[in-house]
């Protein structure tokens, strides 16, 4: 039962992305109909950096609903519990998660916090009580399994004694406006360390994907160009929300 780390990998992005924002966006100032201009739009008429260029123009003045059609599906692996507890609360998404109820935890993975690796002390006892968990659930398992409650019966009861620590894995959709929500909260220093790393990896997939979005996406002080946290709650890389 190592400790792991954490990997994402894009599975999916909503095709023709780029034409289908345009798409959507023209269709809110255009009196005609864009089904009729779609396949004029995959053959390139306008061009797509026209395209591109028109997307950016009307998201920077704040309209930013029409790029909810195109979603990003990711799969993470790596990451602990803790972190998929702060990951659901992002409402406008889609989540299948692997079960602890299925799926036998008898020998887990853990994520080990960087901040306990570095002390010896801290990382002997964290990794110690990760071992007397794992004996303590097969225990009960044991104990369950002798009444008669085996498999995912036995799981689901044993489970209770599972740190927050415990590695999973999960699959999560988003649209690119949660992304981009999702992106101005967790990419911020004062996000908790696993998410933000989780934020980061994310964010640099949908950059790849999709500059026309994900170019100047981030923590939320980058695109204000200050702080908008107190100044006690500020890491001092912007200024803080002028007065």
């Amino acid at each position: 039962m190592p400790a792991t780390s954490l990997s994402v990998r894009l599975l999916a992005v909503t095709p023709n992305a780029l034409e289908l924002m345009y798409a959507a966006f023209r269709q809110c100032y255009h009196a005609g109909y864009v089904g009729d201009m779609w396949d004029g739009l995959l053959a390139g008429e306008p061009p797509r950096e026209k395209q591109a260029a028109f997307v950016e123009r009307i998201l920077a003045s704040g309209h930013d609903s029409p790029v909810e059609h195109v979603s990003f599906t990711f799969a993470i692996e790596g990451v602990s519990r803790t972190l998929t507890h702060q990951l659901v609360r992002h409402r406008i998404a889609s989540y299948s998660q692997q079960s602890q109820r299925y799926v036998d935890a008898s020998d887990f993975d853990y994520v080990l916090p960087p901040s306990l690796a570095r002390i010896p002390e801290a990382k002997a006892r964290y990794e110690a009580f990760m071992a007397e968990a794992a004996a303590c659930y097969r225990e009960l398992q044991a104990m369950l399994a002798a009444k008669g409650r085996k498999g995912q019966t036995s799981n689901e009861d044993a489970r209770f004694v599972l740190p927050g620590g415990v590695e999973t894995k999960i699959v999560t959709t988003m649209n690119c406006r949660s992304l981009l929500h999702f992106f101005e909260l967790r990419c911020c220093m004062r996000a908790q360390w696993e998410i933000r790393a989780l934020a980061e990896g994310m964010l640099a997939l949908c950059r790849e994907a999709l500059p026309v979005i994900f170019a100047t996406a981030g923590a939320k002080c980058a695109r204000l160009g200050y702080c908008p946290e107190s100044e006690r709650f500020s890491c001092g890389k912007y200024p803080v929300r002028p007065a």
